[in-house]
């Protein structure tokens, strides 16, 4: 199986059986990455709530998230659970997400190259229907959703 498909059905799973524990905590779930790496695989779930995420919330979703993993055990190598806020290099998962932050500068990487490149920086435009509008320069790119790898909000400091 192509590394990459098993990696986000694997993910898919994940936020199945932890959004809704992270949601009936009364927080949203904001996303979750899951890198495969052997004993050093690391599970990050991105929990978020008005007026933003203390260490003690943090602290209440990892102990519910742990309990949940190790009853249904769906990670077959040893990891790493860290339980986070979104911060200010906020990650961007869905196109929901997406939309939400348009205006905002972002940092993207693809999973393959498209048009000769994985990195792209500049102006998020937005969203129209399965892509990400991002434009970098004077050039607008039409980003396809499941093809990226990770996005994240470049902070401002005006």
């Amino acid at each position: 199986m192509h590394e990459g498909v098993q990696v986000s059905s694997k993910l898919e799973e994940l936020q199945a059986l932890l959004a809704p524990v992270v949601v009936a905590l009364g927080y949203e779930c904001w996303g979750i990455e899951f890198s495969a790496q052997g004993r050093h695989s690391m599970l990050r779930v991105y929990i978020d709530k008005e007026g933003g995420v203390l260490v003690d919330d943090c602290a209440i979703v990892s102990r519910q998230i742990s309990g949940v993993l190790d009853v249904e055990d769906p990670i077959s190598v040893e990891y790493t659970l860290e339980v986070s806020s979104p911060g200010m290099e906020r990650p961007l998962f869905t196109l929901e997400q997406f939309a939400k932050f348009a205006g905002e500068q972002v940092k993207i990487r693809l999973r393959s190259p498209f048009e000769g490149r994985r990195n792209f920086q500049g102006l998020l435009r937005g969203v129209e229907e399965q892509d990400v509008v991002v434009q970098v320069d004077d050039h607008e790119f039409l980003l396809p959703i499941d093809m990226i790898d990770k996005a994240n909000i470049i902070p401002s400091f005006d």
